[in-house]
C-alpha cells in the first residue's frame, strides 16, 4: 500500500503597508487586472532566496513603495489548482523615510511591475479595506495588524543580533583568536546576510572587534556606506570581564529611536538574550532561544521592539538565516 507524499509547498511573501493619516490608520491594497481582485502586495520567492527578502522586494516591485518589515503577521495557507499548497508570509511593514536611506541603499535596485500585473495601488482605512479585499482569507492578518496597532505595538524598531558567520576552526587556527577568520563559507553568510538584515532597516552597526564579527558585519556596513562601531564588551573577553556592559548596551540599543545591527559570538548570546527578555512581554521572551548555541553560525534574531508607557518593550521576535544559493 503506497502513502501520498505531501504536496509541495509553493513559498511567497508580502507585507501589509500601513500608514497613519488623520488619525485613521490605512493600508495599500493592490489590484491584478488578471484576477480582476483586490490583495495585498506578495509574490512567490525568487530561488535561493530568503522569505524576508522576497517580501520588500514584491512590496517594492508591485506598489512602488521601498518598505522596511516590522512585526511577522499570520501567514496565509491554501491550496492551489495543481495540488500545491501556497504559504504566504506576511509582516506590517512601513515606507521607508530617511533614517531608512542606509538600508535602501544596501538593497539592490527593484524594476516596477507592470500595469498588466498591477494596475491600481490604493490606500484604503482598515474598514474599507477589509471590505474591498477579494479573498476572505487575506483578512486575517489585517484583523492582527488592526489589534497591535489598539496596543500600542504596531510602530516598532528593530534590534538585529547576528552571530558571526562560520570560522576557521580553533584547532586548526594558529594565530591569535582575536584574528581567528571567517571560512569561505562564513564568508558566503555574510554577503547573504545584507539583504536579509536590510529588510529591517539598520542605520547602525555595532561590532565585536574580533575579525570574524567585523568580517560577518563588513558586507552589510559597506553596503548601507555606513560606519562600524567597535564594541569590545562583545567580544568573548570583553564580555567575559563585564558581561553587565555587554547587558546594558542592549538596553541602550533598545531605546534608540533606529534599527541595530549587533554581531556578536556565541559565548555572549545568553547575556544579550536574557537582556532582551527582560523587556519583553512574558510570550514574547519565552520565545526567544533558550539553549545553546542560542544562534546558529550566520543566523539573526530579530526583536521588534515598540516604545511604550513603561519604556521599551520587545513585542515580537523572529530568527531568519541567508539561504546560501548554489553558483
Amino acid at each position: 500500500m503506497s502513502t501520498a507524499s505531501p504536496p509541495a509547498v509553493v513559498e511567497a511573501a508580502g507585507a501589509l503597508v500601513w500608514r497613519v493619516r488623520a488619525g485613521r490608520l490605512q493600508v495599500a491594497l493592490v489590484h491584478r487586472p488578471r484576477y480582476k481582485d483586490w490583495s495585498w502586495p506578495k509574490g512567490k520567492l525568487d530561488p535561493g532566496e530568503a522569505v524576508v527578502t522576497a517580501a520588500w522586494r514584491e512590496v517594492s516591485e508591485e506598489t512602488g513603495h521601498d518598505v522596511v518589515l516590522g512585526t511577522p503577521l499570520p501567514p496565509l495557507e491554501y491550496p492551489l489548482s495543481d495540488g500545491r499548497l501556497k504559504r504566504v508570509h506576511y509582516w506590517a511593514a512601513q515606507v521607508a523615510g530617511r533614517v531608512d536611506a542606509a538600508a535602501l541603499r544596501a538593497r539592490p535596485p527593484v524594476p516596477r511591475a507592470s500595469r498588466d500585473e498591477i494596475d491600481q495601488v490604493r490606500w484604503f482605512d482598515v474598514e474599507a479595506a477589509a471590505a474591498r479585499l477579494t479573498r476572505p482569507a487575506d483578512r486575517a492578518p489585517l484583523v492582527a495588524l488592526v489589534a497591535a496597532h489598539a496596543r500600542g505595538r504596531l510602530d516598532t524598531r528593530a534590534l538585529v543580533l547576528v552571530r558571526h558567520g562560520t570560522a576557521k576552526r580553533r584547532s586548526a587556527w594558529t594565530g591569535q583568536e582575536s584574528d581567528r577568520p571567517l571560512t569561505p563559507v562564513g564568508e558566503r553568510q555574510a554577503q547573504h546576510l545584507v539583504p536579509v538584515v536590510s529588510a529591517f532597516g539598520p542605520s547602525r552597526v555595532l561590532t565585536s572587534p574580533w575579525k570574524r564579527c567585523v568580517e560577518t558585519a563588513q558586507p552589510y556596513a559597506s553596503a548601507a556606506q555606513i560606519p562600524m562601531e567597535s564594541a569590545p564588551v562583545l567580544s568573548e573577553h570583553g564580555h567575559q570581564e563585564h558581561p553587565s556592559q555587554a547587558a546594558a548596551l542592549v538596553v541602550d540599543l533598545l531605546q534608540f529611536p533606529g534599527d541595530s545591527l549587533v554581531c556578536t559570538h556565541r559565548p555572549v548570546l545568553p547575556t544579550l538574550v536574557d537582556a532582551l527578555a527582560q523587556h519583553a512581554r512574558r510570550s514574547v521572551a519565552e520565545a526567544l532561544p533558550r539553549t545553546d548555541p542560542f544562534l546558529h553560525p550566520g543566523q539573526a534574531l530579530v526583536a521588534h521592539v515598540a516604545q511604550t508607557a513603561k519604556g521599551p518593550r520587545v513585542v515580537a521576535v523572529e530568527t531568519h538565516r541567508a539561504p546560501l544559493r548554489v553558483g
